[in-house]
């Protein structure tokens, strides 16, 4: 996506490399919307980190880090035997693979990776396989914006002009390499020049709807307002509300079951309610075909100062954290939900719009058989 930074119009991805340094190059997304800038990671356990802390997160940007991480701990590894290339490889895998539960993404991005590396013949060396890794993570990098422009070609069409769309948290460029899943529609449809109006829900306790999706739509000069978290079912009952689309961190390809931020799963109760339709979008790297049960999903459970505290800009513009809660009460801070799939009215993915319970059988047309 373009932004405008000092004046000037740049399109970035929210998630590259440089191979020249061997550093993982992430848009720093804690600062957002008050300070756009870049930030790298100088090795796996660093780019870890960033997904831990967030500097970089969504389902999609973090399954390009992470197989850029496995990328670039692979080329920094100077031994010389396989055994011990393979030793390493598996650290820096299980480092990754650990640094959030709950986005299938990012196993799943690190899967491509060592599959690609696996498949060279067994006589290939340790700098071909090198070579291999950066390859595939630079695949799945460049599969996730094709994937999301798909998703954008088939979900435009639920938008008309006038549609008042309501999205949760950040399903943006910034949650994916570029362009988003949940957004993706949108942007297609601006490109068409229909007219509407998004209503971006805040999304605490980390505010990735007002900080994140507002400026993204604010960048891509479409009609939106911030409203609270707890307003959405205001504005169902009133009428001003006609579809809903949301990402997802992890669907489940059996029973078509969303885990997504958060929130999401009120919302999709509030939606049926008034007879609203609740789309997910997602790239085809979201599915998950092993998980028979959404109980099964683990749900990260997250500091709870995030919910204790906030971060925002006092009026001196100074970037500052303050604490919104009783001094001495503790919190619960669950980062994601389940939406079961008789809540949602249908899956967008880059093959196509499915409804929940058909992602099984359609798994051959989704390119999984």
């Amino acid at each position: 996506m373009n932004v405008r930074v000092h004046g000037r119009s740049r399109h970035y991805r929210t998630v590259s490399f440089s191979a020249r340094t061997n550093e993982v190059v992430l848009i720093e997304q804690r600062k957002l919307p008050h300070t756009f800038e870049l930030t790298r990671t100088a090795n796996y356990r660093q780019t870890a980190r960033a997904i831990t802390n967030m500097t970089v997160r969504g389902a999609g940007a973090i399954g390009a880090t992470a197989a850029y991480g496995l990328a670039q701990g692979a080329r920094a590894f100077t031994g010389k035997t396989e055994a011990a290339f393979a030793r390493h490889l598996l650290r820096v895998y299980e480092t990754l693979a650990a640094a959030r539960p709950t986005a299938v993404d990012l196993v799943n991005a690190l899967n491509e990776v060592r599959a690609a590396m696996a498949a060279g013949k067994t006589t290939t060396s340790i700098s071909q396989k090198q070579k291999l890794a950066l390859r595939a993570a630079g695949k799945f990098a460049d599969d996730d914006v094709t994937h999301c422009e798909a998703i954008g070609k088939h979900g435009a069409k639920l938008i008309k002009n006038g549609t008042r769309v309501l999205t949760h948290c950040n399903a943006g460029w910034l949650a994916f390499v570029d362009i988003g899943s949940a957004t993706a529609p949108m942007y297609a449809a601006q490109a068409k020049g229909k007219k509407f109006h998004v209503y971006c829900d805040e999304t605490r306790p980390r505010s990735q709807g007002a900080a994140l999706t507002a400026w993204e739509l604010a960048q891509q000069g479409v009609s939106h307002e911030v409203i609270a978290d707890n307003a959405a079912g205001h504005l169902m009952q009133r009428g001003e509300i006609d579809l809903v689309i949301t990402g997802s961190d992890r669907t489940l390809g059996r029973t078509g079951a969303v885990a997504n931020k958060i929130g999401t799963y009120t919302k999709a109760v509030l939606a049926a309610r008034h007879k609203i339709p609740f789309y997910v979008a997602i790239p085809l790297s979201t599915l998950d075909w092993n998980l028979k049960s959404c109980k099964e999903i683990p749900i990260e459970e997250r500091n709870e100062d995030e919910v204790l505290t906030a971060w925002g800009t006092d009026n001196r513009g100074k970037f500052r954290q303050i604490r919104i809660a009783n001094p001495t009460s503790p919190a619960r801070n669950p980062a994601f939900d389940v939406t079961p799939p008789e809540l949602i009215t249908g899956i967008i993915t880059p093959k196509g719009i499915f409804k929940p319970r058909d992602l099984w059988r359609e798994r051959k047309r989704l390119g999984f058989v």
